[in-house]
């Protein structure tokens, strides 16, 4: 049995959906237990974190070019427990109002992250959709990520305006890290 923490900051809802369906991704997965953990209540988390996860998927909102405040923060207070997390798969996972929004730089800010920590970074391992005449909007990675998982949900719609696919994509990129720790920690 291996564990994967989800940790997350949500600040309208839409990437706490997001991180669910990452859930619901690694669910799909036998002998692999997750932990959804919000950076609000991180403080409860840090042993789990050093001592029984294998892998961390990180997800943060794309806000101003980059991850949140809250999730900086988080981010922030994790150097003190440098160290603890070497060799441990990492991946992430970002959401903005706007289809660019600069989620690349967030992704990279997450990768990055993971690197300090000496962490092993898992991509997103899709091709991209909606790329040519024959793709729409309900492709997987319709917004064409390969570090990590891209979701764009309208800023005046809830959680509701989520695209499926947007929700798939997050499936794949749970599944995929759950199957890559398994591997990893044989």
């Amino acid at each position: 049995m291996v564990n994967i923490a989800v940790v997350y900051h949500s600040g309208y809802g839409h990437t706490k959906a997001i991180a669910e369906a990452v859930i619901d991704g690694v669910k799909e997965v036998t002998d692999v237990d997750v932990k959804l953990i919000s950076v609000e209540d991180i403080d409860q988390h840090w042993d789990f974190l050093n001592n029984q996860a294998n892998a961390i998927i990180f997800g943060s909102p794309t806000y101003m070019g980059g991850v949140s405040a809250q999730f900086k923060g988080f981010m922030d207070a994790s150097s003190k427990h440098w160290g603890s997390w070497r060799d441990k798969l990492a991946a992430g996972f970002t959401c903005s109002a706007s289809r660019s929004g600069d989620k690349l730089s967030t992704l990279q800010h997450l990768s990055v992250f993971a690197a300090q920590h000496q962490m092993l970074w898992v991509s997103l391992g899709l091709m991209p959709g909606n790329n040519n005449s024959q793709g729409s909007e309900n492709d997987v990675n319709r917004l064409g990520s390969f570090l990590g998982m891209m979701a764009q949900a309208n800023a005046d719609q809830g959680i509701e305006g989520i695209r499926s696919s947007d929700k798939e994509t997050a499936k794949i990129l749970g599944k995929r890290v759950a199957q890559a720790t398994l591997r990893w920690n044989k």
